[in-house]
């Protein structure tokens, strides 16, 4: 193996697209890819969008996260942010199979659609399950919908930090059931209320693009250390690498 194949830089593979891991349609909220050729559309929804405004920052976790990686071969990566297809090349260069699920998104909309059915459905109002652990196991039945063991690596950025603790409890328990023994997490927590929405992609191996956006859903916390030890005390191994930025990067591995 040269040290360019080593780090996963090498011919890039032909296209395909291909269906959830766990068998089920795809969504427009999320998706699968394999190989693309170099300038090939995966069908994201962010592929059209410009690079405008993208600050970057040095990821000691994205580094960290990828060394975990190496020697895997032909891995199985779920993306839980928006689908850049920068991202998306970066990781089918490195034969990656990648599946993409927007979660804040899928959450926004939910609870939008929810709130419109109890106003419109008075019968809605009697039967849902309207409490925080409810909403939060209702949006689960219909969104993150794979085989138990199907990932390898998942990518949760900061979206724990938008959601609310039911909320984050359950998809924390999602992941842990959807990764494969020794897979592993790249989470990202504030250290303090951010002044603005952003969403990441990856540019390089140890660089991360950070875009503005317009917000989703309001900041609901900011989470000690003791918190998401907590939350991932299921996963026998953690790092953790403090940016300047307000931002802690962790790395579980389960």
């Amino acid at each position: 193996m040269t040290l360019l194949n080593k780090f996963g830089i090498g011919p890039q593979s032909d296209a395909s697209r291909t269906g959830r891991p766990g068998g089920s349609s795809s969504s427009p909220s999320s998706k699968s890819a394999s190989a693309a050729p170099p300038g090939a559309s995966a069908g994201s929804p962010s592929s059209s969008r410009a690079p405008e405004q993208a600050a970057t920052r040095v990821s000691n976790g994205l580094k960290e996260f990828l060394w975990n990686l190496e020697g895997l071969g032909r891995g199985t990566l779920l993306d839980l942010g928006a689908a850049w297809q920068t991202t998306l090349n970066f990781f089918i260069e490195r034969n990656f199979r990648v599946s993409t699920e927007d979660v804040l998104r899928g959450w926004k909309d939910f609870l939008d659609e929810d709130e419109a059915r109890l106003r419109e459905d008075p019968t809605a109002r009697e039967t849902l399950d309207t409490t925080p652990e409810g909403r939060a196991s209702r949006f689960l039945r219909s969104n993150m919908q794979y085989k138990p063991a199907s990932f390898d690596a998942v990518l949760l950025w900061d979206a724990l930090d938008y959601l609310d603790p039911a909320m984050t409890r359950q998809t924390v328990a999602s992941i842990t059931e959807l990764l494969r023994p020794a897979g592993i997490v790249l989470a990202m927590f504030h250290s303090k209320k951010p002044e603005a929405f952003q969403r990441y992609r990856v540019a390089d191996s140890n660089t991360l693009q950070v875009v503005p956006a317009r917000s989703l859903t309001p900041f609901y916390k900011v989470y000690q250390n003791r918190e998401i030890q907590d939350l991932f005390s299921q996963f026998r191994t953690t790092k953790s690498f403090v940016g300047r930025d307000q931002l802690r990067e962790n790395l579980f591995i389960k």
